[in-house]
């Protein structure tokens, strides 16, 4: 997986609206991205404005 989601996320879905192969879900602490789905697009952390997508 290239990318993933750090724990500077807070939750607020700008990540999981941007995914254009709906790759990310909202996990108990912070969104997570389903490796099996993604595209490696960066499109979601494009979006995350914490700067919380980073590649992996």
């Amino acid at each position: 997986m290239a990318y993933k989601i750090t724990d500077e996320c807070i939750k607020c879905g700008a990540c999981e609206g941007g995914c254009p192969v709906s790759a990310i879900s909202e996990g108990d602490a912070k969104f997570e991205i389903d490796a099996a789905t993604c595209i490696e697009c960066g499109a979601c952390a494009d979006g995350c404005p914490m700067g919380a997508i980073v590649k992996d």
